[in-house]
């Protein structure tokens, strides 16, 4: 075994990347208040290839320079949106056709390696890192996704609580539909509807 070197470890180039095809996951980051929190989840959200990251609420957005530090370049690859409603981004995606999951512990929790293939394509919402997900947002949910926690502690800071449901998720729809882990075309997807002109 030897360490790869950065120019032997398999990765789509820039242009590759804004152009292959996505995994049928789109991330919603609800009022998360630090900037470095949200570049982290858009560095996170490029390794899992997702289609598009809707920030709503105060959540800050690649305009702000310090989100650069730890997104990486990350932001100019990944599709993004800003938007006031997290509600009607919600109602947006159910419309058409995506399952609405929550990142937040609640009574009814579904591992994220666990998701069932119907719930593909998926609009996973990510909340504040005090106060979580808002009431009105898991009550209009499909599914809660929770990460099991084995110490004192209850919760994750929500970048790491996000890359690790996202690596989960990621690999659940790859083994699915017989995918290798490895990066390449995704040659089996669940069908996705337009995305509106508006680009939302």
């Amino acid at each position: 075994m030897q360490k790869l070197s950065p120019a032997d470890i398999p990765r789509l180039s820039p242009s590759d990347a804004r152009s292959a095809d996505a995994h049928p996951v789109s991330v919603i980051v609800h009022n998360v208040r630090s900037i470095y929190n949200v570049g982290s989840m858009f560095r996170t959200a490029d390794g899992g290839r997702v289609e598009h990251m809707y920030l709503t609420g105060y959540t800050g957005t690649p305009d702000h320079k310090d989100l650069h530090k730890t997104a990486l370049g990350a932001q100019d690859v990944v599709p993004w949106s800003s938007h006031e409603n997290a509600s009607a981004v919600v109602d947006d995606l159910r419309a058409r056709g995506y399952t609405i999951g929550v990142l937040e512990i609640t009574d009814q929790p579904t591992h994220p390696a666990e998701t069932a293939a119907s719930a593909f394509p998926l609009a996973v919402v990510v909340g504040n890192e005090v106060t979580g997900v808002d009431d009105d947002l898991v009550a209009a949910a499909d599914l809660a996704l929770e990460v099991p926690q084995y110490g004192m502690k209850h919760s994750l800071n929500v970048g790491v609580a996000f890359g690790i449901a996202l690596s989960h998720l990621i690999r659940r729809y790859r083994q699915l539909h017989d995918l290798p882990d490895e990066a390449g075309p995704i040659t089996t997807r669940t069908e996705l509807p337009n995305p509106p002109a508006d680009g939302t």
